[in-house]
């Protein structure tokens, strides 16, 4: 008898952060608060406004609602990997506008994802910091004149 195969679990993972990903492009939060546990954690550093550690639905609606309140940002990513044993990690860029001043940003950054039953668990976002509150701080762009 054959046996059916399995489903890689890497794969499995790597889909569910993709998921994510395109419910975050989508701004669909009630999809996103269905693929994060209700006791799952974010953590950013707590030095950016919308940074700290975040726990279960409430903590993830403030950390969305602060980002989104201080940036318009899209994530590039450049490599996405599973560990295959509940892990996976993005290496790629923000970029985008601050929202109080049009200022630009184009920052390195790195995703941790802890996933256990089909659901992310641990959310940890690193990024340059220093760079992304130098561009907190900048001042609104000059016009051009045309």
């Amino acid at each position: 008898m054959e046996q059916a195969a399995q489903p890689d679990p890497g794969q499995r993972d790597l889909e569910l952060v993709r998921e994510v990903y395109a419910a975050f492009a989508r701004a669909d939060v009630p999809r996103i608060m269905a693929l994060f546990a209700e006791d799952g954690t974010v953590v950013q550093s707590p030095a950016l406004p919308w940074g700290g550690t975040h726990t279960g639905h409430a903590g993830l609606g403030t950390f969305l609602t602060t980002l989104v309140t201080h940036l318009d940002s899209h994530p590039d990513t450049e490599r996405l990997f599973a560990d295959g044993a509940g892990h996976v990690v993005q290496v790629g860029r923000t970029r985008g506008v601050v929202r109080a001043t049009g200022a630009a940003f184009d920052v390195p950054e790195v995703h941790v994802f802890t996933l256990a039953g089909g659901q992310v668990t641990r959310f940890e976002a690193y990024l340059d910091t220093a760079a992304m509150l130098a561009a907190l701080s900048a001042p609104a762009p000059a016009e051009v004149a045309g």
